[in-house]
């Protein structure tokens, strides 16, 4: 009888422990289906903030949870709209009134407005479907106090090719509408668009007294008197990029004046598409003089896109260039007039030089370039020992060294086995040169 008892509380005690098994397996089962939709909300608005609209919209409809994170301000304040759908998109007829939703409902809170043609995804097929879309949604921004605009095309068609699609004036139409009635854009980015001289008044008749930014690249329409305009009556422009044939006197002196604040930040972009075409005008020293004495500590980027014989224009005398990208192949001799004409230099990119060794040029701009913290080099050459007697030249100073292993020639006193000892010695650190460029 006793055995017999035992081995009842035995089972009874195995059925307990495999009920309160089972009852907690369940409970951990409930609470992990529960727990994402009871995440915290500021948690699901991080992940939605990565998500494209369309799916944003889909995981509203998970939870009454996750469809108020959906309609929360801190979810429109930047809107970023990709021009990249498929005209044989099934979504392509609930994609525009979905925007057109969130717009009228979120208009108060949007500020940070982007629209974007992607190279890997742009259609031609979907062209005028975007065309149409972009102005459209521009003309609806009428209740937003946009902080930033963004216009960005890295594909064909771009912007540019609107008027191919859609009329000129129609996009021009629907951008003013956004120049009037922000009053507190603060950042304007246009890239390959056909915004014009007129629009660009607008833009500063309605905010003059808040832009601090413009970015504009490749905007044909737009003129040396255009861009003036801008640096003319926006005083508080902090930051500037633009084609280099929209850069003049006029604009450099416009921005040394006594009622504009210091400039931190100019990029010049100096492009060219067809050699010997393109004509390259040549501002005076007495400007660049000027610009510098009221803003001594701007960064001045100048990226050149040229080919050789179209440098005779530039670095004949001293420049303020703090950094300098050449995309395109470079000479021997400009990179030697760099040297003698770029004292504020902070870093220097050449992508290709040719089979001249570069030794000379780099000793000059080691000894004249005193600020020079960043370099790198690609199709180029360069002997070891040059190399090393340039890094010992610029000392820890040089954060960023990025040279292709092909780059440097070994020679009488280094070998390549060498050269990285003799270099990390000198920089105070391991170094070693690159398999890949890091530009």
């Amino acid at each position: 009888m006793k055995r017999g008892g035992r081995d009842s509380d035995r089972n009874s005690s195995e059925e307990g422990t495999a009920e309160k098994s089972k009852k907690l397996r369940t409970t951990n089962e409930h609470s992990q289906t529960c727990d994402w939709g009871n995440l915290l909300q500021d948690i699901i608005l991080q992940v939605f903030k990565y998500l494209p609209l369309l799916d944003r919209a889909h995981a509203s409809q998970v939870c009454r949870n996750w469809n108020q994170v959906f309609h929360m301000p801190d979810l429109w304040r930047c809107f970023e709209f990709e021009l990249n759908q498929p005209a044989t998109s099934y979504l392509k007829a609930t994609h525009p009134e979905l925007i057109k939703q969130i717009i009228k409902r979120h208009s108060n809170h949007l500020q940070y407005v982007s629209f974007k043609r992607d190279i890997e995804k742009a259609e031609v097929d979907s062209s005028k479907e975007s065309a149409e879309a972009a102005c459209d949604i521009l003309s609806q921004l009428v209740n937003c106090s946009l902080k930033t605009l963004g216009l960005i095309s890295t594909a064909r068609p771009s912007f540019m090719d609107l008027p191919k699609i859609v009329p000129k004036s129609h996009f021009i139409s629907a951008l003013t509408v956004v120049f009037v009635n922000s009053k507190s854009l603060s950042s304007l980015k246009i890239d390959d668009t056909p915004v014009d001289d007129p629009s660009l008044k607008v833009l500063v008749a309605n905010n003059s007294d808040t832009l601090k930014l413009l970015k504009m690249s490749s905007c044909p329409h737009v003129s040396p008197a255009g861009i003036l305009c801008v640096a003319d009556q926006c005083h508080g422009l902090r930051e500037l990029a633009l084609n280099y044939h929209l850069l003049s006197d006029e604009l450099l002196l416009a921005l040394s004046s006594e009622k504009h604040v210091r400039l931190e930040h100019l990029r010049i972009d100096v492009v060219s598409e067809n050699p010997g075409q393109t004509h390259f005008h040549t501002i005076q020293k007495s400007s660049w003089d000027a610009f510098i004495r009221h803003s001594p500590k701007v960064n001045l980027v100048m990226y050149f896109f040229l080919y050789e014989e179209e440098f005779d224009p530039f670095f004949r005398y001293e420049i303020p260039a703090t950094h300098l990208y050449f995309g395109r192949s470079v000479s021997k001799d400009v990179l030697g007039r760099v040297g003698m004409t770029c004292p504020r230099l902070v870093e220097l990119v050449v992508c290709a030089n040719g089979l001249r060794p570069l030794d000379e040029e780099l000793i000059r701009i080691a000894e004249r370039c005193k600020n020079l913290s960043a370099i790198g080099l690609g199709e180029c050459e360069v002997s070891c020992s040059a190399f090393v007697e340039f890094v010992k030249m610029c000392g820890g100073r040089l954060s960023q060294l990025s040279i292709m292993e092909e780059v440097l020639i070994p020679d009488q006193k280094y070998s390549l086995e060498q050269i990285h000892w003799e270099v990390s010695k000198h920089l105070g650190r391991v170094w070693f040169p690159d398999m890949m460029p890091t530009w």
